[in-house]
């Protein structure tokens, strides 16, 4: 190592050789030493650079809360990048295709609205609007357009509606403001809410297509200008007539125009009558009030009947409002509505009819018959019923009055009733307890055949009504009533009769008389059908022939439907319909003629056989839909009516 500033052994070594490098006298004598061959040598280095790294102290070893904080980070970096992504592309959408790119865009126009937030209907209101330009160009030809809510009116015409109004504001320059007031009429019904729409139509220089920027206004009518009561009850017996009184009043300090009062009626409820009495147009449910002046009242006085199953609610719905022309037959705006729930309980008195001891809508009897009518009443009331009165009364057939009879009861041949009260009843009917029961009953006789051959479906109505008097829920006195009905059908007189002919056979009768024992003789039978009240329908006449008796295969007339089966010996007679007063009257009976052929035996010599045996009819009473069968007895030899016939010539000889 060189000292005190030496120069050192290599640079010596280097200043001489580029000295001799560049001096012409000794660069000739620098020889080139010959080169050595390369030859491959190992590398005493190792290709890979390895230490023995020194073991580290556990208590260097970084704790594990450092690793959560890494991951949370790395969330934490993930989510700004995310973040950036997406403002990124909002604010690239922003400028290129949104508002942003637009010169004037309606999220820069500021509408505000103020005024009430509740108002009172028929009562004139005013409303700020303040419109400012945030744009960087102008909104020019702008128009401010006010949309309000039906039945809005003109403050200087309350006749006049008022569904827009358009304001116009020319150029609004940017940062511009324009302010101004709104001024209306609302209607509508108390606690509804109502939107009103304003909006700002505008152009842009060098355009012209129309852009809008909008806001809404919503308030509550604190108010209506009409207002409907009503008085009545709400609870109802089913049938029970009701009535309610409707008040429609003014609480506007302006009159209200041409008012319609209309009514929703629930399933049950028939109308009676209405005063004043509605419009032609409606149904029974519309009524033209005309105008409403302030601190005006109309009165309507409602009658009817309800009807329903005991524990129904039923709910009357009155409205009233004004309409856009006379000639509507609709509320155009509802100023006022009111829904009136009417319960209904049972009859005040239960009642029920009894026809022979058997309930029923609808009893067949036949003429002649003794009937028994019972009436059941009860109380379903939680009070007392005073003064109690039931009427029956009999419409339709006429009824022998002198056959009417009632132990309890009074019958009124004047005008057909029978009637108990508390008189008739020893004080029964004069104080009827909460559930207490009784019966009062009367009878009759049905009529006779020839009382009602000139009857067709003849029936007998039997309607029960009862009244009675118990304290209302006002306190007042209070008439109720009830109702029951029977209907009690007369079943047809069909009558059926059989006759043998031998002088006046249609047919001509052979063979001797009297019968003579295996010898034939023909006969006719001749059967005839009767009917007086009722058509009958799918009527068929039955009999059937002795084994000794022959099917001739002849009958009369050809048009009735005469069928015999050789199987069981039966003649079948399809009649079909009968009409009534078949064979009454003078009209002509339905009638058939069979022929048949009787070859007597040994056997029966002194006796009067059967020429054909069980003979029936059967068909449906088309009024009653009941089936109707009749009888008559067999035919024998004894053909009594037969003219020329005597009873010597009824048995057979030898």
């Amino acid at each position: 190592m060189p000292t005190n500033g030496s120069p050192s052994h290599e640079d010596e070594r280097i200043d001489r050789l580029r000295r001799a490098m560049y001096s012409r006298s000794l660069s000739p004598n620098i020889k080139d030493k010959p080169r050595r061959e390369m030859r491959p040598e190992k590398n005493p280095v190792g290709e890979d650079w390895q230490r023995a790294e020194p073991k580290i102290p556990g208590s260097l070893i970084a704790p594990r809360g450092i690793g959560m904080m890494r991951l949370v980070m790395k969330w934490l970096v993930a989510a700004a990048v995310a973040f950036f992504v997406g403002a990124l592309g909002f604010f690239a959408y922003y400028f290129i295709l949104g508002g942003g790119s637009s010169p004037a865009s309606p999220g820069n126009i500021d509408i505000s609205i103020s005024g009430p937030l509740q108002i009172a209907s028929g009562e004139p209101a005013e409303l700020q609007v303040a419109i400012v330009n945030r744009n960087r160009t102008s909104l020019q030809l702008a128009d401010l357009v006010v949309k309000y809510p039906n039945g809005t009116r003109s403050p200087t015409d309350l006749l006049t509606s008022l569904p827009d109004q358009r304001i116009p504001l020319g150029t609004i320059e940017p940062g511009g403001r324009r302010q101004g007031t709104v001024s209306a009429v609302f209607s509508g019904v108390e606690g509804e809410h109502a939107d009103i729409a304003v909006e700002l139509e505008y152009r842009l220089e060098n355009s012209s297509a129309i852009f809008v920027a909008t806001s809404q206004y919503q308030f509550l009518f604190a108010s209506s200008p009409l207002s409907i009561s009503i008085e009545g009850n709400d609870e109802t017996v089913s049938g029970q007539p009701i009535e309610l009184k409707v008040t429609i009043a003014s609480n506007s300090d302006t009159p209200v125009k041409d008012v319609l009062f209309t009514g929703s009626y629930p399933f049950g409820f028939t109308f009676g009558s209405g005063e004043p009495s509605p419009t032609k147009i409606g149904g029974g449910n519309m009524w033209s009030l005309g105008d409403i002046f302030p601190g005006q009242k109309r009165t309507i006085i409602l009658q009817g009947t309800l009807a329903g199953e005991s524990g129904d609610e039923r709910v009357f719905r009155f409205s009233a409002g004004t309409r856009k022309s006379k000639t509507d037959q609709t509320i155009s705006t509802t100023l006022a509505d009111y829904a009136h729930h009417i319960t209904v309980s049972k009859p005040f008195l239960g009642l029920a009819v009894l026809i022979n001891k058997e309930a029923g809508g609808n009893t067949t009897v036949a003429p002649g018959d003794s009937v028994t009518v019972s009436v059941t009443y009860q109380n379903n009331l939680q009070t007392a019923i005073a003064d109690a009165v039931i009427v029956a009364r009999l419409s339709g057939a006429e009824i022998d009055g002198t056959t009417v009879r009632s132990t309890d009861g009074f019958y009124r041949s004047a005008d057909n009733v029978v009637l108990w009260d508390k008189s008739t009843t020893n004080g029964s009917l004069a104080t009827i307890a909460p559930g207490a029961k009784g019966t009062v009953s009367f009878s009759f006789v049905v009529p006779k055949d020839e009382a009602m051959q000139a009857l067709r479906n003849p029936r007998l109505d039997i309607t029960v009504h009862a009244a009675g008097k118990r304290v209302s829920q006002t306190g007042v006195p209070e008439t109720l009533q009830a109702s029951a009905s029977q209907t009690l059908r007369f079943a047809s007189d069909l009558q059926l009769a059989a006759q043998g002919l031998y002088y006046t056979n249609p047919f001509g009768s052979t063979g001797p008389m009297p019968p003579k024992a295996g010898t034939e003789t023909t006969y006719a039978i001749v059967f005839n059908v009767t009917n007086t009240t009722n058509k009958v329908e799918n009527a068929t006449v039955r009999a059937t022939l002795p084994p000794y008796v022959r099917w001739v295969g002849v009958y009369s007339p050809s048009t009735e439907k005469l069928v015999f089966n050789p199987n069981d010996s039966s003649v079948t007679w399809h009649i079909g319909t009968i009409e009534p007063g078949a064979g009454i009257g003078g009209a002509l009976p339905r009638q058939a003629a069979i022929a048949i052929g009787f070859t007597p035996s040994t056997s029966q010599i002194g006796q009067q056989p059967a020429l054909i045996r069980s003979i029936s009819l059967s068909g449906t009473d088309a009024s009653t839909h009941v089936s109707v069968t009749k009888t008559t007895t067999d035919i024998t030899t004894n053909i009594v009516g037969d003219p020329g016939f005597s009873a010597a010539n009824a048995t057979v000889v030898k």
